[in-house]
């Protein structure tokens, strides 16, 4: 089953959840506000996007939502630093929606191309 984290205020998420409505393919919406990401599904994300952009560093800053305005509290910390306060933070540092199918396949932002093979 298809997991979307996210909130409910953001258009993109509510984008996802028609994109998967409309194909019949069944998901859970997850409000980070509400509750985030355990570690071992933060992990699992962040392990395959590693794979899609080319190592861990490049991962975790594929998924800081640059535009929140809390950006400048993660913007000058180092790689190892910004992992640990990304997962702290997720309701407002994380590019969302987070959409995962499995452990092995997930997506950060948009990524209908992405969406459209795991159907």
């Amino acid at each position: 089953m298809i997991q979307i984290f996210g909130t409910n205020k953001s258009f993109d998420c509510k984008a996802a959840q028609r994109f998967f409505k409309e194909r019949r393919i069944p998901f859970q919406f997850i409000d980070l506000r509400e509750k985030g990401m355990s570690p071992g599904e933060f992990a699992s994300v962040v392990a395959s996007i590693s794979k899609t952009k080319g190592g861990r560093a490049a991962a975790i800053e594929s998924m800081i939502d640059t535009s929140s305005k809390d950006y400048a509290s993660i913007s000058y910390l180092d790689d190892s630093e910004k992992e640990s306060k990304l997962f702290e933070n997720q309701a407002q540092l994380l590019k969302v929606p987070v959409c995962r199918n499995g452990k092995t396949e997930a997506t950060v932002g948009m990524d209908t191309d992405a969406w459209k093979t795991w159907s």
